[in-house]
């Protein structure tokens, strides 16, 4: 069964990865995770500044791992920070990095990236600031329209993302997106990334392996 859904996956991200490019990303496959690493490894030098949102897939194919090594000492990475205003000022500083480690919630076939944010600082550096965004994502993330990605955002990886926190809303208790405005919802900011501008500042990475949610 595993060999049928490499072949589909490849078929599929063939047409995803030329409509990344006509939109001006710069995209890949891999079929693997470790492919996807060392990918993921290529767009990075030892002395970069390097900052990194919550990203699960990123963390799935090993790179976070490589990237709190003593090899690249430039790494911010904010699970480190003693106080909430240490976390706040390093999360900060990602904006004037060299590279940012994003994620994807969910990819149209036209070659669009939809992510939902609690605090806007994912979207915010993914959109500006770092030279270069790269953004890992499983094939499983794709849908076929761009609302058809943000329906994806919302109903599975939103409801699933909440349960990692002491939170008391809806989606926390059902499993399912309720569309609520409670004080703790983690859905607050909402971004489709149409076009990549300037050209291949983004680096889109698509796996064939399950990763992140």
């Amino acid at each position: 069964m595993w060999e049928f859904e490499q072949v589909r996956n490849e078929k599929l991200a063939a047409r995803v990865v030329k409509n990344f490019e006509a939109r001006g990303f710069e995209a890949c496959y891999a079929a693997t995770k470790e492919e996807a690493k060392e990918k993921a490894l290529s767009y990075i030098r030892p002395d970069d500044v390097i900052g990194w949102g919550g990203c699960f897939s990123a963390e799935d194919v090993g790179l976070m791992d490589e990237l709190r090594s003593d090899r690249y000492p430039n790494a911010i990475d904010r699970d480190t920070a003693k106080s909430p205003e240490e976390k706040k000022k390093m999360m900060r500083a990602m904006f004037s990095a060299d590279v940012f480690i994003g994620g994807a919630n969910g990819i149209s076939e036209d070659g669009q990236i939809v992510n939902i944010d609690a605090t806007g600082n994912r979207v915010a550096a993914m959109t500006w600031g770092p030279d270069t965004v790269i953004v890992i994502a499983s094939m499983d993330k794709i849908a076929k329209t761009v609302e058809d990605a943000m329906a994806r955002a919302r109903m599975i990886a939103a409801p699933v993302n909440a349960q990692r926190f002491a939170i008391d809303t809806p989606c926390k208790k059902t499993g399912s997106c309720a569309n609520c405005l409670s004080p703790q919802s983690i859905c607050n900011y909402f971004q489709v990334i149409r076009r990549c501008n300037p050209k291949g500042r983004i680096k889109v990475i698509l796996c064939g392996e399950k990763l992140g949610f």
